[in-house]
């Protein structure tokens, strides 16, 4: 059985402890869509501008990088076990930079995934470049794939059109790098802003979804999961960014909080305005089978 790290009171918020690859082989339930940020194995010794002092880029030993390989297989392997997860009309969501983002898309093909877009996320307040040797790094990337050729994907089409101002959604979204606020329970060195999941979600996900993260972290996708009234599935080997995704999810259990969460999240409220159902008491809930 899946070790379980944390699980909410109204079990819409699962943290699970071990190796993804692993702990997907040991139970079967389908996700409507799955977010994944994976290692971008950048972990070179390099050095970046944090908070205006000079800091080493090196995320963790599980960033650092092998051979293409190495790299390859891996991604191979848990795209592989993800796939298994995904129900047939399910997408995928996979973050990455030149490091590893084209390995990824590789992959993908290779497992007869779809490639549907690939948003760069242009970073509006990216950290400086130091060394003026090259272009400032600003982008991130971000594939979208559905896991079937044949049948078709959930895209919510009228509310990114409407969130964008009543005009078609290009794949360039520019969105800031993490806030400040949402480091309240810690810090990730890798953490997602919940303004890019919370438009990933809302693009791709039915009524009261399935999310599942394989590589959890600080559980940026199951806060935005939550916030949206979907319910979700993180994985992660790590006790102390588990054990800041469970306090974040803690966190939001006071009303207050989510509710001005929500608000800052300019996408939440522009959605609001169309008074989409986050909550459907009418719709029957798949359990996880643990």
């Amino acid at each position: 059985m899946p070790d379980i790290y944390f699980r909410s009171n109204d079990r819409n918020f699962t943290l699970l402890k071990g190796d993804c690859i692993e702990a997907l082989h040991n139970f079967d339930f389908r996700f409507d869509v799955i977010f994944a940020d994976p290692p971008y194995f950048l972990s070179n010794g390099g050095i970046s501008v944090q908070s205006g002092k000079i800091v080493c880029v090196d995320k963790g030993d599980w960033d650092k990088g092998g051979t293409p390989e190495h790299i390859a297989d891996f991604n191979r392997q848990w795209i592989a076990a993800c796939r298994d997860h995904l129900k047939e009309n399910g997408s995928i969501w996979v973050s990455g930079t030149y490091h590893n983002i084209f390995s990824v898309a590789q992959v993908l093909t290779e497992l007869d995934f779809k490639i549907l877009n690939v948003i760069t996320w242009a970073k509006t307040n990216p950290p400086p470049n130091i060394s003026c040797r090259y272009f400032t790094y600003s982008t991130e990337f971000v594939i979208w794939a559905r896991k079937s050729k044949k049948v078709p994907h959930v895209f919510n089409y009228d509310v990114m059109k409407h969130i964008n101002g009543d005009k078609q959604m290009t794949d360039v979204w520019r969105l800031p790098a993490i806030a400040r606020w949402e480091k309240s329970c810690g810090k990730h060195p890798t953490q997602k802003p919940l303004s890019l999941l919370v438009r990933i979600l809302l693009a791709s996900t039915p009524q009261q979804a399935w999310v599942l993260d394989p590589f959890a972290g600080s559980s940026s996708t199951g806060i935005a999961a939550n916030l949206l009234g979907h319910r979700y599935l993180g994985i992660d080997l790590e006790d102390e960014f588990l054990e800041i995704g469970k306090n974040r999810r803690l966190e939001i259990e006071d009303p207050a909080i989510a509710r001005t969460y929500r608000k800052k999240i300019p996408d939440i409220a522009a959605a609001d305005d169309l008074r989409l159902p986050f909550a459907c008491e009418d719709i029957p809930l798949p359990e996880l089978p643990f």
